[in-house]
């Protein structure tokens, strides 16, 4: 046998990490099951051209948490007309901890520094469809960077309309409609998370 590709070498890494994620619900079960076999069919991972080509594509989101005060960051993004964390595609060759690195300079100009609660690995997975004119799936993988939520950082503003740092009883207390469809499931994992 010859030496691993770069593909090969990053589906073996993302289904380390799949395999290293205790599923919060049934439902994040059925999305680490469907991700490893998305992974396993050998097609394309990365996002290749916008918006939506390949119809399936990783994501990497970054919840910034100020575990202290146990906040969150926000943003009202543009084109979804939803608050999100705030995160990105991933590109070709990228790892989910790569773009979310280069994704926090992007969109916050900070610098990426991993929480205590799951380091530089996911703490959650959904499988998404997008709505809108150029439907597609997002396979996003949750990551927690800690954060100070005494000031609201730089925000690119083309993809966010404001920013906003809630608690996590906020973030519940909040319509889902007007959130990520699994943004309250995320956050009580991240309770549990906390608690544990």
């Amino acid at each position: 046998m010859g030496a691993l590709t770069p593909d090969r070498d990053l589906r073996g890494l993302l289904t380390d990490l799949l395999d290293r994620l205790e599923p919060w619900d049934p439902l994040e079960r059925e999305h680490i099951d469907s991700t490893r076999r998305w992974i396993a069919s050998g097609a394309p991972l990365a996002r290749v051209v916008k918006p939506s080509t390949p119809p399936q594509h990783l994501v990497s989101y970054f919840v910034m948490l100020d575990a202290a005060q146990q906040r969150v960051l926000l943003g009202e993004h543009r084109l979804a007309s939803l608050w999100l964390p705030t995160g990105g595609h991933c590109e070709e060759g990228e790892t989910p901890w790569s773009t979310t690195v280069r994704e926090c300079r992007e969109e916050l100009d900070l610098e990426a520094v991993p929480s205590e609660v799951c380091g530089e690995r996911p703490l959650f997975v959904t499988v998404t469809p997008t709505h809108g004119p150029h439907s597609h799936t997002d396979v996003s993988l949750w990551h927690v960077l800690a954060a100070d939520s005494g000031q609201l950082p730089a925000f690119d503003q083309r993809e966010f309309r404001s920013m906003r740092w809630l608690t996590l009883d906020e973030v519940l207390g909040e319509p889902i409609e007007a959130m990520d469809p699994h943004m309250h499931r995320f956050t009580h994992k991240l309770l549990a998370a906390l608690d544990a």
